[in-house]
């Protein structure tokens, strides 16, 4: 784990798990890396009640400043950089999403999926709706940052 990553009190990270610089865990998140390696990237957060696990075959892999959304689950794939999984989205194994994507809320990504990058991902069972703007693509990094910046102010708080 990288000093400048956060784990917040009520987190559980388990097993074979990196967490890069400025990475953060929130409140009720599950990284269980008991299987095969969890990797979480630079700047990256996994948000409250979101599960990332992981099989045997596959290792999670997910990317520089990314969102993982209230209640996601990711398991066993791989998520390029700057890419939102939206509130109680799932992400099924050995599912590539490519960068710069968002994968709506309660989405259901099944198994084997590659994503191109730039894609706007919705519905249950997910499909590829339409390419994401410029604007759009840019906001993923944006709101990424803004935890980056809540977790500084939360590390602060519980040095108190």
């Amino acid at each position: 784990m990288h000093p400048s990553a956060w784990i917040v009190p009520g987190a559980t990270v388990i097993g074979d798990v990196a967490l890069a610089e400025e990475s953060s865990v929130w409140y009720g998140a599950v990284l269980r890396g008991d299987l095969n390696r969890i990797i979480v990237g630079p700047r990256s957060n996994i948000q409250d009640n979101a599960v990332v696990h992981l099989d045997t075959s596959y290792p999670t892999t997910i990317g520089e400043l990314v969102t993982v959304g209230h209640g996601a689950i990711v398991h066993a794939c791989k998520i390029d950089n700057e890419v939102l999984v939206g509130m109680g989205a799932i992400i099924l194994d050995d599912v590539e999403v490519g960068a710069r994507s968002i994968i709506g809320a309660n989405a259901l990504v099944t198994l084997g999926t590659k994503i191109p990058p730039g894609s706007l991902v919705l519905g249950s069972p997910a499909k590829i709706r339409r390419p994401l703007s410029l604007d759009e693509q840019n906001d993923i990094a944006r709101w990424a940052w803004s935890y980056v910046e809540t977790a500084k102010q939360f590390r602060e708080f519980y040095k108190r």
